[in-house]
Protein backbone atom coordinates (compact mmCIF):
# COMPACT_ATOMS: atom_id res chain seq x y z
CA UNK A 1 0.00 0.00 0.00
CA UNK A 2 2.61 2.46 0.75
CA UNK A 3 4.46 1.88 -2.32
CA UNK A 4 1.40 2.75 -4.12
CA UNK A 5 0.89 5.52 -1.80
CA UNK A 6 4.59 6.73 -2.40
CA UNK A 7 4.61 5.70 -6.20
CA UNK A 8 1.71 8.03 -6.90
CA UNK A 9 2.48 10.97 -5.07
CA UNK A 10 5.87 10.88 -6.89
CA UNK A 11 3.57 10.57 -10.56
CA UNK A 12 1.45 12.98 -9.70
CA UNK A 13 4.57 15.90 -9.12
CA UNK A 14 6.13 14.80 -12.18
CA UNK A 15 3.09 15.46 -13.88
CA UNK A 16 2.45 19.02 -11.91
CA UNK A 17 5.99 19.84 -13.14
CA UNK A 18 5.71 18.72 -16.67
CA UNK A 19 2.57 21.03 -16.61
CA UNK A 20 3.56 23.62 -14.91
CA UNK A 21 7.06 24.15 -16.59
CA UNK A 22 8.98 23.09 -13.35
CA UNK A 23 10.74 19.71 -14.96
CA UNK A 24 14.07 21.38 -14.55
CA UNK A 25 13.49 21.77 -10.48
CA UNK A 26 12.03 18.19 -10.43
CA UNK A 27 15.23 16.54 -12.17
CA UNK A 28 17.59 18.73 -10.02
CA UNK A 29 16.15 17.89 -6.23
CA UNK A 30 15.73 14.41 -7.41
CA UNK A 31 19.70 14.66 -8.12
CA UNK A 32 20.08 16.74 -5.12
CA UNK A 33 18.10 13.93 -2.92
CA UNK A 34 20.19 11.48 -3.48
CA UNK A 35 23.43 12.50 -3.14
CA UNK A 36 22.00 14.05 0.55
CA UNK A 37 20.64 10.42 1.13
CA UNK A 38 23.86 9.18 0.58
CA UNK A 39 25.62 11.41 2.64
CA UNK A 40 22.96 10.43 5.47
CA UNK A 41 22.93 7.03 5.28
CA UNK A 42 26.91 7.25 5.93
CA UNK A 43 26.92 9.22 8.48
CA UNK A 44 24.36 6.96 10.08
CA UNK A 45 26.11 4.30 9.39
CA UNK A 46 28.77 5.60 11.45
CA UNK A 47 26.34 6.47 14.13
CA UNK A 48 25.02 2.78 14.31
CA UNK A 49 28.41 1.00 14.12
CA UNK A 50 29.56 2.63 16.63
CA UNK A 51 26.64 2.22 19.31
CA UNK A 52 26.08 -1.40 18.20
CA UNK A 53 29.72 -1.98 19.19
CA UNK A 54 28.85 -0.33 22.92
CA UNK A 55 26.04 -2.56 23.24
CA UNK A 56 28.25 -5.52 22.20
CA UNK A 57 31.18 -4.01 24.70
CA UNK A 58 28.18 -3.66 27.41
CA UNK A 59 27.13 -6.90 26.67
CA UNK A 60 30.76 -8.53 27.08
CA UNK A 61 31.56 -6.46 30.38
CA UNK A 62 28.28 -8.43 31.72
CA UNK A 63 26.42 -4.45 32.32
CA UNK A 64 23.90 -5.62 30.26
CA UNK A 65 23.34 -8.73 32.37
CA UNK A 66 23.35 -7.05 35.29
CA UNK A 67 21.26 -4.22 34.01
CA UNK A 68 18.85 -7.27 32.88
CA UNK A 69 18.51 -8.61 36.58
CA UNK A 70 17.71 -5.37 37.80
CA UNK A 71 14.92 -5.32 35.07
CA UNK A 72 13.35 -8.69 36.34
CA UNK A 73 10.92 -7.91 38.28
CA UNK A 74 9.34 -5.14 36.00
CA UNK A 75 9.25 -7.26 33.54
CA UNK A 76 8.18 -10.15 35.05
CA UNK A 77 5.30 -8.08 35.44
CA UNK A 78 4.90 -6.82 31.84
CA UNK A 79 5.04 -10.55 31.05
CA UNK A 80 3.79 -13.24 33.56
CA UNK A 81 3.15 -16.03 31.19
CA UNK A 82 7.05 -15.90 30.05
CA UNK A 83 8.99 -17.89 32.31
CA UNK A 84 11.88 -15.80 33.80
CA UNK A 85 15.18 -18.04 32.79
CA UNK A 86 13.64 -18.46 29.50
CA UNK A 87 15.67 -16.97 26.20
CA UNK A 88 13.05 -14.35 25.35
CA UNK A 89 13.53 -12.77 28.54
CA UNK A 90 17.10 -12.69 27.83
CA UNK A 91 16.41 -10.81 24.15
CA UNK A 92 13.64 -8.98 25.92
CA UNK A 93 15.92 -7.05 28.29
CA UNK A 94 18.47 -6.01 26.00
CA UNK A 95 16.18 -4.80 23.50
CA UNK A 96 14.38 -2.85 26.45
CA UNK A 97 18.11 -1.40 27.54
CA UNK A 98 18.89 -0.13 23.88
CA UNK A 99 15.95 1.32 23.54
CA UNK A 100 16.08 3.08 27.11
CA UNK A 101 19.44 4.17 25.95
CA UNK A 102 18.28 5.76 22.36
CA UNK A 103 19.76 3.09 20.12
CA UNK A 104 17.09 1.99 18.46
CA UNK A 105 19.01 0.11 15.56
CA UNK A 106 21.12 -1.53 18.18
CA UNK A 107 17.55 -2.91 19.92
CA UNK A 108 16.19 -4.20 16.58
CA UNK A 109 18.56 -7.78 16.69
CA UNK A 110 17.10 -8.12 20.08
CA UNK A 111 13.39 -7.71 19.32
CA UNK A 112 13.40 -9.72 16.45
CA UNK A 113 15.25 -12.69 18.50
CA UNK A 114 12.89 -12.06 21.62
CA UNK A 115 9.66 -12.49 18.97
CA UNK A 116 10.84 -15.66 17.58
CA UNK A 117 11.50 -16.79 21.32
CA UNK A 118 8.12 -15.51 22.07
CA UNK A 119 6.75 -17.48 18.92
CA UNK A 120 8.06 -20.81 20.46
CA UNK A 121 6.04 -20.23 23.12
CA UNK A 122 2.87 -19.04 22.02
CA UNK A 123 0.95 -22.00 22.00
CA UNK A 124 -1.87 -20.61 18.49
CA UNK A 125 0.48 -20.21 16.00
CA UNK A 126 -1.51 -18.47 13.96
CA UNK A 127 -2.62 -15.85 16.79
CA UNK A 128 -0.01 -13.38 18.33
CA UNK A 129 -0.15 -14.15 22.37
CA UNK A 130 -0.54 -11.31 24.90
CA UNK A 131 3.17 -11.79 25.35
CA UNK A 132 3.73 -10.91 22.02
CA UNK A 133 1.60 -7.68 21.49
CA UNK A 134 2.75 -6.73 24.85
CA UNK A 135 5.99 -6.84 23.34
CA UNK A 136 5.11 -5.12 20.07
CA UNK A 137 3.20 -2.40 21.83
CA UNK A 138 5.83 -1.64 24.39
CA UNK A 139 8.95 -1.75 21.77
CA UNK A 140 7.25 0.57 19.76
CA UNK A 141 6.41 3.15 22.55
CA UNK A 142 10.18 3.02 23.11
CA UNK A 143 10.76 4.68 26.42
CA UNK A 144 14.43 6.72 25.57
CA UNK A 145 16.43 8.36 28.10
CA UNK A 146 18.60 9.81 25.03
CA UNK A 147 17.07 10.21 21.59
CA UNK A 148 20.73 9.18 19.78
CA UNK A 149 18.95 8.79 16.77
CA UNK A 150 17.05 12.38 16.36
CA UNK A 151 20.32 14.34 17.87
CA UNK A 152 22.28 12.34 15.01
CA UNK A 153 19.61 13.60 12.42
CA UNK A 154 19.84 17.45 14.15
CA UNK A 155 23.34 17.23 13.96
CA UNK A 156 23.68 15.97 10.28
CA UNK A 157 20.75 18.88 9.36
CA UNK A 158 23.25 21.70 11.47
CA UNK A 159 21.36 22.15 14.62
CA UNK A 160 22.40 24.77 16.75
CA UNK A 161 21.75 22.29 19.81
CA UNK A 162 21.11 18.82 18.40
CA UNK A 163 21.07 17.25 22.35
CA UNK A 164 17.82 19.85 22.62
CA UNK A 165 15.39 17.21 22.15
CA UNK A 166 16.48 14.94 25.02
CA UNK A 167 13.85 16.59 28.09
CA UNK A 168 11.01 16.49 25.10
CA UNK A 169 11.93 13.41 24.31
CA UNK A 170 12.28 11.61 27.58
CA UNK A 171 8.60 13.37 28.71
CA UNK A 172 6.95 12.29 25.21
CA UNK A 173 8.12 8.96 25.36
CA UNK A 174 7.82 8.20 29.11
CA UNK A 175 3.76 8.99 28.42
CA UNK A 176 3.43 6.70 25.30
CA UNK A 177 4.88 3.94 27.53
CA UNK A 178 3.03 4.38 30.17
CA UNK A 179 -0.03 4.92 28.24
CA UNK A 180 0.91 1.38 26.00
CA UNK A 181 1.55 -0.48 29.09
CA UNK A 182 -1.58 0.83 30.45
CA UNK A 183 -3.50 -0.15 27.40
CA UNK A 184 -2.06 -3.54 26.58
CA UNK A 185 -3.02 -4.61 30.41
CA UNK A 186 -6.26 -3.50 30.23
CA UNK A 187 -6.66 -5.72 26.96
CA UNK A 188 -5.12 -8.46 28.57
CA UNK A 189 -7.42 -8.45 31.91
CA UNK A 190 -10.56 -8.15 28.98
CA UNK A 191 -9.23 -11.71 27.51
Amino acid sequence: MLNFLWGAMIFIGIVVAAFTGNMSEVTNQAINSSKEAVTLSITMLGIMSMWTGIMKIGEKSGLIKEMSVKLQPFLSWLFPTVPKNHKAMEYISTNVIANILGLGWAATPAGINAMKELQKLNKNKQVASNAMCMFMIFNMSSLQLISINIIAYRSQYNSQNPSEIIGPGLVTTLISTLVAVFYAKLREIKK
